[in-house]
């Protein structure tokens, strides 16, 4: 069977865009598919230590794995949970990824010169996780790997890096679908970037100070209902799905046709014409203060003891796996 890879760090608590962009869309694939394809989802608890962790890294990777649960997650022998730290191979493979990728390539990463840009100095692995994160990829002979926007160009980094192994060893890694295809086994017609509720123009973001830019997983239903109502929109006065003119009221939108799993041009339609911002706003306050109430209650039912077995057999299929794959990559370097 062909495999379906994602994972999510687990630094924090998750936004409503981590919910709508990768939790949910990532349930629903993997509900859909896990009768025909492997399901990999796996915490990368080692992408989670390039940068700073708020509270406990091993509670958050339980919440992480509880919120894919609470979102509806159907486990069955062909879903594998798994921590990344848990399985050897994905650090020493990266590390001989390494050795066959290329400074330029790494450098040009937009990921990278976002993060770095006005500092003096970063730690090596924000430069290189986009090399970990190939590892992850192709120990697994991952086809799909359903990600946001911002990762479309460590997908076609990884590609790279397995047709280059590829022409030089032999046919060992299985190279993933192009951009475009994973769009399009997504059933997207372009990566879900959910905004920033006070500055549209980003992204919705865990790491914003403003308390009211984002929605938070654990937020008070009728908390987040006061954000949305909050939420910057623009003086045009019409409601009209145009991320480029109209942001903010494109957002709410958005947001709208998710939370309910609606076709987003069905919800343009209901709104096209309209021109009273807060009766949008009140709508998708209400939608989203739902959306919490029913998650919240669905994540306070699943205990950690679920949580361990699931990783137990996860673990187990991993490194088996992930250790076959790596001693085939040690073979072709003469290491084994």
């Amino acid at each position: 069977m062909q495999t379906i890879l994602t994972g999510i760090r687990s630094n924090s608590v998750l936004t409503l865009g981590n919910y709508l962009g990768a939790l949910l869309p990532m349930v629903r694939l993997a509900n859909k598919h896990s009768e025909s394809y492997n399901i990999n989802i796996f915490v990368p608890d080692l992408h989670s230590i390039i940068s700073d962790v708020d509270g406990d890294l091993r509670e958050n990777i339980i919440r992480t794995i509880k919120y894919y649960l609470a979102v509806g997650l159907k486990v069955n022998e062909n879903v594998h949970i798994y921590r990344q730290s848990y399985v050897p191979a994905h650090s020493e493979l990266c590390w001989i990824l390494n050795c066959v990728a290329t400074m330029g390539e790494t450098s040009r990463m937009i990921q990278y010169k976002e993060k770095s840009k006005g500092q003096e100095s970063c730690n090596v692995g924000i430069f290189d996780y986009p090399i970990l994160m190939a590892a992850d990829i192709l120990l697994y002979d991952a086809t799909y790997v359903p990600i946001g926007e911002d990762q479309f160009q460590h997908i076609e980094l990884t590609r790279n890096l397995a047709m280059r192994f590829n022409n030089r060893f032999g046919e060992i890694f299985t190279v993933p679908a192009k951009t475009s295809e994973q769009i399009k086994f997504m059933g997207v017609s372009d990566g879900i970037r959910i905004r920033d509720l006070l500055n549209p123009e980003k992204k919705m973001s865990k790491s914003t100070k403003a308390e009211n830019s984002k929605i938070m997983l654990d937020d008070e239903p009728a908390k987040a209902a006061k954000k949305i109502m909050s939420a910057t929109t623009d003086s045009l006065g019409k409601i009209k799905f145009d991320m480029f003119n109209q942001p903010g009221v494109s957002n709410l939108l958005q947001i709208e046709a998710l939370v309910n799993d609606a076709p987003l041009q069905d919800v343009i339609s209901v709104w096209a014409g309209e021109t009273r911002y807060g009766e949008l706003k009140k709508k998708v306050a209400e939608s989203v203060s739902g959306m919490l109430t029913d998650f919240q209650a669905k994540l306070a039912g699943i205990s950690d003891e679920q949580v361990y077995e699931l990783l137990e057999n996860g673990e187990k299929y991993s490194n088996e796996v992930a250790g076959a794959k790596l001693l085939e990559v040690q073979k072709a370097f003469h290491l084994r």
